[in-house]
C-alpha cells in the first residue's frame, strides 16, 4: 500500500478517539511525535506502537531529536550534545569526525529503539553568528568542515539502519530571521549561496536519503520561498544535484510558508514544487482538514521514495537495545556514563 502525503502529530501522551480516525485516513502517511507526547523511553516505545496498530499500514513516526536545543525526549534518553560542540571539544577534525559518527550511530539506535523510523536530522546548514535559529544545531561556520562532520554524521545513522535527512536546502544559517515566526529573505548573489550554503548539500547529495528545504526566499534565485520552489526543488535539486530521495517540507504552519496563502495553497505549492510529504505540526485544524480537501496530483515515485524511510532497526525496548554489542561499544567510545 502506498505511503500517503500527509505528516500531522497527536496531541497528548496516547491516542485519542479523533486521532483514531485520522490515523486510519490513507492520505496520512507520517506522524511527527514532540516533547508533550513523551513521558519515559517505555511509554513513547507504546505509543509507536499503538499509531501503527490502529493506522494498519505502512505509516513513517518522525521525530525532531538534533541534539543540543532540538531533543524531544530527554529524562530517559542519552544527552546529545550541540553538534557545534563535537569539533569545538575534539583535539582535531579526525577526532570530531569520529565522534559525528559516533552521535549519528548513537541517535539511531536510540530513536528506533522505541519504535521511530528516524530524526529530522542532520542539519547541514553554516553555524553563522548572524542566524538566530540555526546557530550552535550547525556542525560549523566552514563549509568543508560541516561537509566532513556531516559525511559521517550521516554514515552512522546509515549504518544503524536509520536514513537521514539533510536540513535546510540550500542553507538556512547565513540569514538573520528565523522562518518559525517571520519570513527570512536571503539577499546575497546566487554565486555566494551556491558555492557557500549551498555546497554542503551539492557535495553529500548522495549520501543523504531526504532533504528538508528552508522556507527562506532567496531573490537572486527565485522570488517563492526554497520548499515551495520548482526551480529549487526540481532543476537545482533534483536536475543539478542528481537527488532521488524524500523531500519534505518544512512545517507548513511556520510563519515563512505564510507567503503562499491558506493551508491547502501552502500544500498544493509544496508538492507542485516538488515535495514528497508535507507537514502541519501543532495545528490539528488545519492538519485534518487537509486530509479531506487534499486532492493534489503526486509524484509517482513519491511512495517508493517514502518507504527506504522506514527504519531497519526498530525495536520497541531501550532497555533490551542498551544491553546490545553496539550500544556498550558507543557507550564506552563516548563515556556516556558522563552524559546520561
Amino acid at each position: 500500500m502506498a505511503i500517503g502525503p500527509l505528516m500531522l502529530d497527536i496531541e497528548g501522551l496516547e491516542v485519542n478517539s479523533a486521532e483514531q480516525d485520522m490515523l486510519q485516513n490513507p492520505l496520512l502517511g507520517g506522524i511527527i511525535f514532540f516533547s508533550r507526547n513523551y513521558a519515559s523511553p517505555n511509554q513513547i516505545a507504546e505509543l509507536s506502537q499503538s499509531v501503527r496498530e490502529i493506522a494498519n499500514r505502512d505509516i513513517l513516526i518522525a521525530v525532531d531529536h538534533e541534539g543540543g536545543r532540538v531533543q524531544r525526549f530527554r529524562e530517559g534518553f542519552t544527552h546529545v550534545p550541540a553538534m557545534a560542540s563535537i569539533l569545538k571539544n575534539a583535539k582535531s577534525l579526525d577526532t570530531a569526525k569520529r565522534d559525528a559518527y559516533r552521535w549519528g550511530s548513537l541517535i539511531a539506535i536510540e530513536v528506533q529503539a522505541v519504535g521511530i523510523d528516524f530524526s529530522f536530522a542532520p542539519v547541514l546548514d553554516l553555524g553563522n553568528e548572524i542566524s538566530r535559529v540555526i546557530g550552535d544545531r550547525a556542525f560549523s561556520t566552514q563549509v568543508d568542515e560541516v561537509i566532513a562532520l556531516g559525511r559521517e554524521f550521516i554514515k552512522g545513522m546509515n549504518d544503524f539502519g536509520m536514513a537521514a535527512t539533510a536540513k535546510h536546502f540550500p542553507g538556512h544559517g547565513s540569514v538573520e530571521a528565523d522562518s518559525h515566526v517571520d519570513i527570512p529573505v536571503d539577499e546575497r548573489p546566487r554565486e555566494l549561496i551556491i558555492s557557500q550554503d549551498m555546497r554542503v548539500f551539492a557535495e553529500l547529495a548522495q549520501s543523504y536519503q531526504a532533504v528538508m528545504p528552508a522556507h527562506v526566499i532567496y531573490p537572486s534565485v527565485d522570488s517563492k520561498p526554497a520548499g515551495f520552489s520548482e526551480l529549487w526543488l526540481q532543476d537545482i535539486l533534483r536536475g543539478q544535484l542528481n537527488f532521488d530521495g524524500v523531500i519534505f517540507s518544512d512545517d507548513l504552519s511556520m510563519k515563512g510558508a505564510e507567503v503562499v496563502g491558506g493551508y491547502y495553497d501552502r500544500a498544493k505549492a509544496a508538492v507542485v514544487a516538488g515535495c514528497d510529504m508535507v507537514l502541519v505540526c501543532n495545528h490539528p485544524v488545519e492538519g485534518r482538514a487537509l486530509l479531506d480537501s487534499f486532492d493534489f496530483e503526486l509524484d509517482p515515485k513519491a511512495s517508493n521514495r517514502l518507504k527506504k524511510m522506514k527504519g531497519q532497526s526498530l525495536n520497541y525496548s531501550l532497555t533490551k537495545v542498551r544491553q546490545s554489542p553496539d550500544w556498550l561499544q558507543l557507550e564506552h567510545d563516548l563515556e556516556l556514563d558522563n552524559l546520561v
